[in-house]
Formats: structure tokens, C-alpha cells, sequence
């Protein structure tokens, strides 16, 4: 389903059009820098939360753990920046830019078009609809499970980093309530533990979704997060 806008670009092309430009370049490049963060983050945070049992030669020779706090800690910080920047992007860019941060949900169509989605992810619709940007399916879980999901794990994230930093740092006089807000330092670690397991497995199926409609949808997903360009299939 085409919005106004590309629909007024395809009636500009003719029917020869069979490719729309979507994403933007800064929208392309957050989406892999923030994506080899995620992966990174969530690497070096189970093993902060699980360390290793034992590590060979004399402790005072070993690092190990401080290297792989080092790695999680910047990780977070370029995915914080990233964030931030994905968010100002959201307010200047394209309309598909919005989409993450903005739910239509006064509009019956949309909610009408999220449950065809959800039959055709459950294989109960024999054809697909085809759609520019995010299918509303697809809107709806990235707005909970990364966009809202993102900064519920900066907040918790950071709130853990001011305890280290101390008073007085400026992890603490921004995010230093945090703790004090969940009951505590403990509650705050399962939290932001859980929310890397919920991110994970929206990962995940994030992926299986991009490559089942890039093949059964006959329209570029993968591609276009790297061209920018959406190709239509016959």
C-alpha cells in the first residue's frame, strides 16, 4: 500500500516503475552501526552478567573482564549517540523516517492492514500486499520492541554505568534516579538483562521476517536497507 506521497512519484514514473526510494543514508548507515552494536552489547553484556569461571595464567597478567566492560561500555555509548541521531533524523528526514517513532493509531485502516500482516506472517493469506516502508505489522513491533525497547535499555544501561562512575558524573545526574526509581541495584540488572533476552529474540525474528517476505513478498527488504532503493517483483 502506497502513501500519497509515493503514490504521486509512481504516477510521475508511468507503470514502467518498479523501484521507490525509501530509507535515506543516514537512516542505512544507523541501521548497521546500530546493528553491530546490538551485537556487541549483547555479546560482552551477558558475559559481564555471567562472567567466565576461570581464565588461564596469573590474575594480576588477566584483564579479561575489564577489556570486555571496556567493549560493552563503548558499544553503548556509539549506540546512544545513534539513537539520539536516529531520533533528530525521525523530525528532518523522509516520511519513512518516521515511521518507528509514530504510530497512526486513530487510523482503522492501519489497524485493519496490521491484521491482514498478521495472518499473512501466519500463513493463513495466500498473497501479499505490498507496501513502501514498513508494513503497519512491521511499524508496530519496532515501535515496541527496538524504539521503545532501545531507550528503556539506555536508561537502565546508563543508570547502571552512573553506580560505577560515581556521584557527581554525568551518567549519574542524568540517569542516577533509575535506580533508586526500580527498588534498587539488583532489580535494575534483571531488568536490563531481560530487555537484552526480549531484544534478542525480536532480533532474531526480525531477520527470519526480513528474509521470508524478501523471498514470498516479491519486493526488495534486505537490498533496500543497503541501496535505499525498494524493488517491486512481478
Amino acid at each position: 500500500m502506497l502513501s500519497q506521497q509515493d503514490m504521486l512519484e509512481a504516477e510521475r514514473h508511468g507503470k514502467q516503475v518498479r523501484s521507490i526510494y525509501v530509507y535515506e543514508a543516514p537512516v542505512r548507515l544507523w541501521h548497521w552501526v546500530n546493528a553491530a552494536c546490538i551485537l556487541v552489547l549483547a555479546v560482552t553484556g551477558y558475559f559481564i552478567g555471567l562472567p567466565l569461571p576461570t581464565v588461564p595464567g596469573e590474575a594480576a597478567e588477566n584483564f579479561l573482564l575489564g577489556y570486555i566492560r571496556f567493549t560493552h561500555f563503548a558499544a553503548a555509548h556509539i549506540f546512544a549517540v545513534g539513537l539520539v541521531g536516529r531520533a533528530y533524523w525521525a523530525l528532518v528526514g523522509n516520511h519513512h523516517a518516521k515511521q518507528i517513532f509514530r504510530l497512526p493509531i486513530t487510523n482503522a485502516q492501519w489497524w485493519g492492514e496490521v491484521f491482514f500482516e498478521l495472518r499473512w506472517y501466519l500463513f493463513l493469506e495466500k498473497y501479499p500486499k505490498k507496501y513502501v516502508g514498513h508494513n503497519p505489522m512491521a511499524q508496530l513491533m519496532m515501535f515496541f520492541f527496538f524504539t521503545l525497547l532501545a531507550f528503556g535499555m539506555l536508561f537502565t544501561g546508563f543508570g547502571l554505568y552512573s553506580e560505577g562512575a560515581g556521584h557527581g558524573h554525568w551518567s549519574d545526574t542524568l540517569f542516577g534516579w533509575v535506580i533508586p526509581a526500580v527498588g534498587g541495584s539488583m532489580q535494575l540488572h534483571s531488568l536490563h538483562r531481560l530487555g537484552m533476552w526480549i531484544m534478542m529474540t525480536f532480533v532474531a525474528i526480525h531477520i527470519y521476517a526480513a528474509v521470508r517476505e524478501d523471498i514470498m513478498s516479491r519486493q526488495s527488504l534486505i537490498s533496500t536497507m543497503i541501496s535505499g532503493w525498494r524493488m517491486f517483483k512481478d
